[in-house]
């Protein structure tokens, strides 16, 4: 059916997520197929895809690999409960996950999302220091501008006001540190000069709620939904050693910056700083089937489960944590990033990669421009009292000339897959540049 004369039943029964559902459905943007770096729309139109379909598909779209994996999977185990149950592609894919995540965080937990990540590493943290005798340890610590997923822990850690005034009052015992983006670091290539002293705020914090409080600290090494905000030098490492001066668990939001797309495996490899644990979700199965996971420490793993009395160590889990196909996805992907070593493709195509985004500096309305890995920010000036119309405009222009984006008030988020080619590269700026300049009054 071509959706985009679909009768407005077709459209009424969906709620959808983080859209305006009245303004979609009056002019809806319809993806039908995808295939490498490109989405098509039921009209048959080319979209290149700057986005990565949401931070996730960072192998191209259509891997006949992983179809494949999925196809052979859901023939033989449709499903397997993870409760006192399992089956061998679990166990694989947790061990082909630890092979990829820093030395020590070797004990994988699967979830089904980014969210459920965050909650997960949440509630391990607290389990942590309960299994060592430390239960008043139950402040939860998180990062203004960060984005932790829209389930209530990570919604409360995190620290995007406009994802929580409609659900408030959500939980206690949290606490957020100062974000990091700074005037003094405009139009920053990679990692900023200023702001490591952003990272002493954590001391603060422990001296207002006491040094035998706080569980857990969780950051995004790039903030991505915010706008991509880049850690400045040293600041990573500041915090590494404040949590562990204090006791305090260091969790990495890696939803975005995992698999790939940062050159390395994950970024903590990349900036040769070890959490105690890494949430992961989007690039994992390259978006083919939901999956998350959480990689814990030794440590960890050691304290809640080999510490523990005979029977269950730890009271939490999904009903699709671990799903085959999911599995068969998973491996199948890491596959496709380890036989193209799609990683180190990213290093390789970085430095062009920075010097195309950063051609738009001089563009109308264009405050500042950020930029790490395979990922980019454009910061706009808003129009006046209009906060994000410029960028939805933007948007809109780029679709309609082809090209994905995403927007973030009034900053153009883009990350496309790690495939990506300089004919790629030149085509975003290209049509980014233009409609930039289209909507400069």
């Amino acid at each position: 059916m071509d959706m985009t004369h679909a009768a407005p039943n077709d459209f009424d029964a969906l709620w959808m997520p983080f859209t305006a559902n009245r303004a979609f459905k009056q002019a809806p943007r319809m993806l039908a197929r995808a295939e490498g770096m490109h989405y098509w729309t039921p009209d048959g139109r080319e979209i290149l895809d700057g986005t990565a379909g949401l931070w996730c598909v960072n192998a191209g779209h259509g891997r006949r690999q992983i179809t494949e994996a999925i196809q052979r999977t859901t023939a033989a185990l449709d499903f397997a409960p993870s409760f006192q149950m399992g089956h061998p592609l679990m166990f694989e894919a947790a061990s082909r996950i630890a092979q990829l995540t820093p030395a020590g965080l070797d004990r994988i937990f699967f979830t089904n999302s980014g969210s459920e990540s965050a909650d997960t590493a949440l509630k391990i943290a607290l389990a942590y220091h309960r299994a060592r005798g430390q239960a008043q340890r139950i402040k939860l610590i998180g990062r203004e501008r960060g984005y932790h997923g829209i389930n209530f822990g990570g919604l409360s850690v995190g620290g995007i006001g406009a994802n929580k005034k409609q659900f408030g009052p959500l939980l206690g015992n949290v606490d957020h540190l100062p974000h990091t983006h700074l005037h003094a670091n405009l139009f920053t290539r990679g990692q900023p000069e200023h702001g490591v002293e952003k990272a002493d705020a954590l001391e603060d914090l422990v001296q207002l709620h006491g040094p035998d409080s706080i569980a857990a600290v969780i950051v995004e090494p790039v903030a991505g939904s915010t706008g991509i905000l880049v850690p400045p030098k040293g600041y990573l490492e500041r915090l590494r050693a404040l949590c562990t001066k204090h006791g305090i668990l260091l969790i990495f939001d890696e939803v975005i910056t995992g698999f790939g797309r940062m050159g390395a495996p994950f970024a903590a490899e990349r900036y040769g700083v070890i959490p105690d644990m890494i949430t992961m979700a989007k690039g994992l199965t390259n978006a083919a089937v939901p999956m998350g996971a959480v990689a814990a420490s030794n440590a960890i793993y050691e304290a809640v489960v080999d510490d523990a009395p005979p029977g269950i160590e730890l009271f939490h889990g999904y009903t699709y944590s671990g799903h085959p196909l999911a599995c068969a996805a998973a491996i199948a992907t890491m596959d496709i990033h380890r036989d193209e070593a799609l990683p180190a493709r990213v290093l390789a195509i970085e430095p062009e990669w920075q010097d195309a985004i950063h051609s738009l500096r001089d563009r109308p309305g264009v405050m500042d421009i950020r930029n790490t890995g395979l990922i980019a920010g454009i910061e706009l000036r808003p129009f006046e009292g209009k906060p994000a119309v410029r960028a939805g405009r933007i948007m809109q222009r780029c679709f309609e000339a082809g090209l994905l984006i995403r927007t973030t008030a009034d900053i153009v988020a883009l990350s496309p897959p790690l495939i990506i080619e300089s004919a790629h590269i030149d085509r975003i700026v290209t049509t980014l540049g233009e409609a930039i300049a289209a909507e400069a009054a």
